[in-house]
């Protein structure tokens, strides 16, 4: 299937995405490590009926980094700045990190975010999980090639189902790394993320919001999934089975028909 690759100057930095499919605009956004591709699978099996538009992160991939700011407010004005530039209001689908940008932007501007599906996302994050970007950061500016193997043994943990994949999937999330600068900012956002947390700011979300979780995640385990539905009453929940925190490597089937369900509930 062909994914039509453009750029668009948004704000201080040059997006990179891709589009494919026809219909209603759904935006995805892709978590930390990776990138557009990674978005590949599952766009793929939805672009009968959606027009769907994956977007390389600042800094990451072939985004640029502009001036960046270490915080979750910028990486959701870079969406909002793209909704309203490229498609117009739109559904937004986020994981993990880009769940979390997902929720930040929908907060900002529910008119432009007029659905948010966020899978395998946390609202906060604790102590160990700060400590563990922290390190990352200290990492991946210092010794590179640790950081490469750390990230491999991450991806490891998270595939459950598709082993056969791992080491091919770990050498992408290196490549989407690339010179880091993205990556550091966005696990800085990370880190603020711990000093501020969104949980007591969802309820004022009023876009509809639906979440996914992945049964077997044990990095944004049920308890995350079980905060954003407290904090969202009102919003969906979808789970699912056999599959670890990279839900589109371990069942991107059902991944996709969870987000088709999602979406096509939602459509007035």
């Amino acid at each position: 299937m062909q994914h039509e690759k453009n750029n668009v100057s948004v704000g201080d930095i040059d997006i990179s995405y891709t589009q494919v499919g026809s219909g209603p605009a759904v935006v995805f956004i892709h978590g930390l490590a990776e990138d557009k591709s990674s978005w590949n699978a599952i766009v793929e099996q939805l672009a009968g009926s959606f027009t769907c538009y994956s977007v390389d992160l600042r800094g990451h991939a072939e985004t640029t980094l502009g001036n960046p700011q270490g915080s979750v407010s910028q990486l959701a004005d870079d969406l909002i700045g793209f909704v309203k530039t490229v498609t117009g209001p739109a559904a937004c689908v986020g994981y993990s990190l880009g769940g979390v940008i997902v929720l930040a932007a929908a907060l900002k501007s529910p008119v432009l975010i007029k659905h948010a599906i966020v899978a395998g996302t946390s609202s906060k994050v604790g102590r160990a999980a700060q400590q563990f970007f922290r390190e990352r950061i200290e990492l991946l500016k210092t010794d590179p090639f640790s950081f490469a193997g750390e990230l491999s043994k991450d991806t490891d943990a998270q595939i459950i189902q598709a082993r056969d994949m791992v080491d091919q999937v770990a050498l992408k999330r290196v490549a989407a790394v690339g010179k880091g600068a993205g990556y550091i900012n966005a696990a800085q956002a990370m880190v603020g993320l711990g000093d501020a947390p969104m949980t007591e700011q969802l309820g004022a979300i009023l876009s509809p919001v639906d979440i996914i979780h992945a049964d077997r995640d044990v990095f944004c385990p049920a308890k995350a999934a079980d905060m954003l539905k407290e904090a969202m009453p009102n919003a969906g929940y979808y789970e699912v089975a056999g599959a670890g925190h990279l839900m589109s490597v371990d069942q991107p089937a059902l991944y996709a028909q969870t987000i088709d369900a999602a979406l096509t509930a939602r459509i007035s």
